[in-house]
């Protein structure tokens, strides 16, 4: 049956179906070319001569058959015979197939690399937490056994400054201590003047000459024995957790320098550990009152904390950070500068009568190398820590000598802490705890704060559309329906 032409330009009504059924392999005139198609089929007589034939069927080619072949898969099926099979489809099916799975691989090994990223990441920070607590460990034990060792050794040799002089001439094998765990875990070994040339870079290209030599030890030898030297006459007036607590200041006063000559960022939270680092102090030295021993060991505590920062701001002002070999390199030249140029001061000392002993039998050199030793492990950890581990566990360890000096003194030599003693004690160890603190802490606690609300409110969300869940359950068990009320 024929139908006349719509207004639209849809000539039949099959036409029509296809265009609002939206059929992919439709095009205008589509039904007229099917027609005509169909018209074109001409059955063979038997005996007869049929045009171009196969399996029975005769197609004559129209200027929209290529089209109807590329386009329409269906088409072409239709217009062959019921043994062809449309292998264009199957060449298609196949190549989708393997872009498939080509991609389905290619998620398969970013997803199998992004779990064994994760899974070294976890094994560092592991081993580096795992490293971190062997490091506080030992830091705290080294400080903690130095002090009460020169606590022991002030029985029976009281003579502060030569003690300082011989412990700082062990800082001489710190190098040697240096290379030697260089050759045994280095790859590629070097020999030790080459080591030790590309360690002096840190006094500039041209590495250590005499001039340098001169002008940069110097100052830092003079400090390093002034920190040490003060500490030492601290331990003969005060006790051990004390004195210990007092050191925690230098923190405090790093920070102080750091904002004034180097220029730091200026941090509220470090201004009021700062200021409860001075309060400990003032509390420590109202202790006994402001007058006698007690007043006299608070200074040199302080002075010790003081020359301390002093020679950390200046370390970061003229020769910057430092890594593990330079660093080494650094101490021991800190300790020839020492036994080349400060042994003339001790010898002064004990000529002068003002540190002398008699006979040389007599001196302890048992508790001194004992001495000697543990400061030179407490460097030797404190600078080994920031390589395998945190540098804030580093400080961690330091502050925890505190207990450590109080539970030797409690329990061995039976100190009796007055109240304001151990107040100001806290007050210092919560200072020095406060500096250690970032400098975007404020923006880290906010996220935290704000991940937090976040979780609690997808805990209450699914808590009450498992609730409305349990409810609609039940009112369907009963055979009613009811709704919640959000």
């Amino acid at each position: 049956m024929d139908v006349k032409a719509a207004p639209n330009g849809v000539a039949t009504i099959e036409d029509r179906i296809l265009r609002i059924t939206g059929y992919y392999g439709y095009y205008p005139g589509y039904s007229s070319q099917k027609s005509a198609s169909r018209s074109s089929v001409t059955r063979c007589k038997p005996g007869a001569n049929c045009p171009i034939t196969r399996s029975g069927i005769s197609r004559q080619l129209s200027p929209l058959s290529v089209a109807e072949d590329s386009a329409a898969p269906i088409l072409e099926l239709q217009s062959r015979s019921p043994s062809g099979i449309c292998r264009h489809s199957r060449v298609e099916r196949q190549i989708r197939s393997g872009e498939e799975g080509t991609q389905t691989h290619t998620e398969n090994n970013s997803q199998e690399n992004q779990a064994q990223t994760r899974c070294q990441s976890c094994t560092s920070t592991f081993l580096k937490v795992v490293w971190g607590f062997l490091i506080i460990l030992s830091v705290s034990s080294s400080w903690v056994g130095t002090t009460q060792i020169v606590k022991i050794t002030y029985k029976n040799f009281d003579y502060p400054f030569f003690m300082t002089w011989f412990s700082t001439n062990w800082n001489i094998m710190f190098f040697p201590v240096y290379y030697s765990g260089h050759l045994a875990t280095a790859q590629e070994k070097q020999s030790p003047i080459k080591k030790f040339r590309e360690c002096s870079r840190i006094f500039g290209e041209d590495g250590l000459t005499l001039k340098l030599f001169l002008k940069r030890t110097a100052p830092f030898s003079i400090l390093w024995t002034l920190t040490n030297y003060l500490y030492l006459l601290a331990l003969k007036k005060l006790t051990a957790t004390d004195v210990s607590a007092l050191f925690c200041c230098n923190k405090a006063f790093v920070f102080l320098l750091s904002w004034i000559v180097l220029k730091d960022r200026f941090m509220g939270v470090r201004i009021f550990a700062a200021i409860m680092a001075i309060t400990g102090i003032v509390m420590m030295a109202y202790a006994d009152g402001f007058h006698g021993d007690s007043i006299i060991g608070v200074a040199y505590a302080v002075g010790s904390a003081s020359t301390s920062a002093l020679y950390k701001v200046l370390f970061k002002m003229f020769l910057g950070s430092a890594n593990f070999g330079e660093a080494a390199h650094f101490v021991s030249t800190l300790g020839f500068f020492n036994l080349i140029f400060i042994s003339f001061t001790p010898i002064i000392l004990y000529f002068t009568k003002v540190e002398y002993w008699s006979p040389f039998s007599a001196v302890p050199w048992g508790y001194l190398c004992g001495v000697a030793g543990l400061w030179l492990a407490f460097n030797i950890l404190v600078n080994v820590g920031v390589v395998l581990t945190y540098p804030i566990l580093i400080s961690i360890g330091t502050v925890l000598s505190v207990p450590g000096n109080a539970a030797v003194d409690l329990l061995k030599h039976e100190v009796i802490f007055s109240v304001v003693r151990l107040g100001a004690t806290i007050i210092i160890c919560t200072g020095f705890l406060l500096m250690l603190l970032p400098e975007e802490w404020d923006e880290i606690t906010l996220r935290f704060i704000n991940s937090l609300k976040e979780k609690k409110s997808e805990d209450h969300t699914e808590d009450i559309t498992d609730s409305s869940v349990h409810t609609r359950s039940r009112s369907r068990a009963n055979g009613t329906v009811s709704i919640p009320l959000a």
